[in-house]
C-alpha cells in the first residue's frame, strides 16, 4: 500500500483549516440578525456548498497533472482566450481583496495597541486612508523586490486563527458553567427567531454566505491522493460540510449568547461599527468571562494583523504570477505588462494593482468613517471574489459536455443530466449573488459595487485588443 496516499479524514481537516475561518461566522451573525443566519448556512451548505465542492473533486481528478489551477481546467476544456479570461477574473477580484487587506491590517493593529474599537473609528477618513495606500505602496514595493519574508508566517497566521476560532466556540459554551453571573444574552430558539425575512435586504446580502463558503477548489490537487478516490473524496467533501455547518451554527449561537442583534440593527452606525469591530468584541468579551483581561482579544488581533499583512504580499504577487506566467495567456496582453525585473517580478503589473487598488483607497477617503470603510470593502469583496467561482463551474460543465473525452478517477454524479444541473445551478446561484450583492442602500457603496467588477471587467476586454494591435504594428 502507498503510504503517501491521504486518508480521507485527513483531506477533510486540510480542507476545513483552507475554507473556514471565524470572521465568517461573525459576517453571517451580523448580516442576517444574528441566529437567524443559521437556517440560512444550512440552505447554503446543502444547496450549493457539497455539490461546489463535488464538481471541484471531479475537475481535479479530470485534470491532476494540470496544478489544480481554473485557468487550466478553462484551457483543457475550452482554449486559451477563454482561459485568458478565467486567469484575468482570478486576478482582477485580488485588486479589492488587496485593497481590504491593507486596512484590515490597520485595524487590528489598532485594536492589539488600543484595545478598543472607537479610537480608531473616530479617526479622520482621510488620515487612515492615507496610511492605507501608504503601507499599500510599501507592500508593493516588497513584492517587486523578490523579498517575501512574511509567506512562512501567512501559514502559522492562518492556523492560529483557526484553532482560535475552535477555541472560541468551546470557551462560549463552558462560559456560563464557569462564571455564571456574568451578563450573557438569553438565545430564543423559536420559529419566529430562527426564520428569516425574505426580504431585499435578505437576498442582497447572500453574495456574504456565498464568499465565505467559496475556495474550496485550493484542494483540487490533493483529489487523487486520496484513499479510493472515488469514495474516499466524496466522504471528504461531506464530512467538511458537516464541520463547517457544525462550527457555523454553534459559532452563531456562541455569538448569539454574547451580542443582542436589536443593538446591532439599531443604527446604520451600529451596523458598521459591528461589521468592523464585533470580532473583536467577541474576544474582548470571552477573556471577560474568564478573568484574563483582554488577553485573548490582544492574540487575536495580532494574529489578525500578521495573516493580513502576510496575505497582502501574496495577494499582489501570486495572482499576477497565475495570470502571466501561463504561456497560453501572455499572447492576450500587451508585452509591457510582461516586463520582469532581474528579481523576476512583474514591475508594470504590480504597478497596475497599486493603481487600481489604490484608486479604492482613495475613493474611500470620501467616505463617512472608518468603520464604513471596512464594512464597504467586506460587501465589495462578497460581490466581487465569488466572480472566479463562475469559472469553477463553467469549467464543470464544459468537462462533462466533452463526455468521453477526459476520463476522471472520480465523478461527482454518473447521471450526464444531474451533473449538467448543478453546474447550471452553481453557476446560476453565484451569478445571481453577486448581482443582487451590488445593491446596497447607501448610493456611495452601491456605486462602488457596481464600477469596481465592471471597470475589471472592462480592461481584461481592452488588453486583448492592445496585444493584438501591437503585434500588429510589429
Amino acid at each position: 500500500m502507498d503510504s503517501k496516499r491521504i486518508k480521507w479524514y485527513t483531506l477533510a481537516f486540510m480542507a476545513f483549516s483552507t475554507v473556514w475561518g471565524f470572521g465568517n461566522v461573525m459576517n453571517g451573525f451580523v448580516y442576517f440578525n444574528g441566529i437567524q443566519v443559521i437556517f440560512s448556512w444550512i440552505l447554503m451548505f446543502a444547496l450549493y456548498f457539497v455539490p461546489y465542492a463535488l464538481m471541484v473533486g471531479e475537475l481535479g481528478s479530470a485534470f491532476k497533472n494540470s496544478g489544480g489551477g481554473v485557468s487550466s481546467w478553462v484551457l483543457s476544456t475550452t482554449g486559451p482566450k477563454v482561459a485568458y479570461y478565467a486567469g484575468w477574473t482570478y486576478w482582477a477580484c485580488h485588486v479589492t481583496y488587496i485593497a481590504s487587506k491593507s486596512s484590515g491590517g490597520i485595524k487590528a493593529l489598532s485594536w492589539a495597541v488600543f484595545r478598543n474599537g472607537e479610537t480608531y473609528d473616530s479617526f479622520n477618513t482621510l488620515a487612515v486612508q492615507g496610511i492605507t495606500l501608504v503601507i499599500l505602496l510599501v507592500f508593493c514595493y516588497i513584492a517587486s523586490r523578490g523579498l517575501n519574508p512574511l509567506k512562512k508566517l501567512t501559514t502559522l497566521a492562518g492556523t492560529s486563527m483557526f484553532v482560535m476560532s475552535i477555541l472560541y466556540i468551546l470557551m462560549m459554551f463552558a462560559a456560563p458553567a464557569i462564571n455564571p453571573g456574568a451578563d450573557f444574552v438569553h438565545v430564543q430558539f423559536t420559529k419566529e427567531a430562527l426564520i428569516p425575512n425574505f426580504d431585499v435586504k435578505y437576498f442582497t446580502n447572500l453574495s456574504i454566505l456565498v464568499f465565505a463558503v467559496g475556495g474550496c477548489e485550493k484542494i483540487s490537487p490533493y483529489v487523487n491522493k486520496v484513499d479510493n478516490p472515488s469514495k474516499g473524496f466524496p466522504r471528504a467533501m461531506i464530512t467538511l460540510a458537516i464541520m463547517v455547518v457544525v462550527c457555523a451554527i454553534l459559532g452563531t449561537i456562541s455569538m448569539g449568547m454574547m451580542f443582542d442583534p436589536a443593538l446591532i440593527n439599531e443604527s446604520k452606525e451600529s451596523f458598521a461599527s459591528y461589521n468592523s469591530n464585533g470580532s473583536y468584541w467577541a474576544f474582548q468579551k470571552l477573556g471577560q468571562y474568564y478573568h484574563i483581561g483582554d488577553t485573548l482579544m490582544i492574540v487575536y488581533a495580532l494574529c489578525n494583523a500578521i495573516g493580513q499583512l502576510s496575505t497582502l504580499v501574496l495577494s499582489i504577487d501570486a495572482p499576477l504570477r497565475i495570470l502571466l506566467d501561463n504561456e497560453d495567456a501572455r499572447e492576450f496582453v500587451p508585452s509591457a505588462l510582461l516586463k520582469q525585473n532581474d528579481k523576476g517580478a512583474y514591475v508594470n503589473g504590480i504597478k497596475m494593482v497599486a493603481v487600481l487598488s489604490g484608486a479604492i483607497i482613495l475613493i474611500q477617503s470620501f467616505g463617512s468613517g472608518a468603520a464604513e470603510v471596512l464594512k464597504q470593502l467586506n460587501k465589495l469583496n462578497s460581490v466581487c471574489m465569488p466572480m472566479r467561482y463562475l469559472w469553477v463551474f463553467f469549467a464543470y460543465i464544459m468537462l462533462r459536455k466533452a463526455k468521453d473525452k477526459f476520463n476522471p478517477e472520480y465523478r461527482f454524479v454518473k447521471n450526464q443530466g444531474v451533473a449538467l444541473f448543478f453546474g447550471v445551478w452553481c453557476f446560476t446561484v453565484t451569478a445571481a449573488c453577486c448581482i443582487l450583492g451590488m445593491y446596497d442602500a447607501d448610493p456611495f457603496t452601491m456605486a462602488l459595487n457596481v464600477v469596481t467588477p465592471v471597470i475589471l471587467t472592462a480592461l481584461g476586454l481592452i488588453l486583448p485588443i492592445l496585444a493584438k494591435r501591437e503585434k500588429e504594428k510589429k
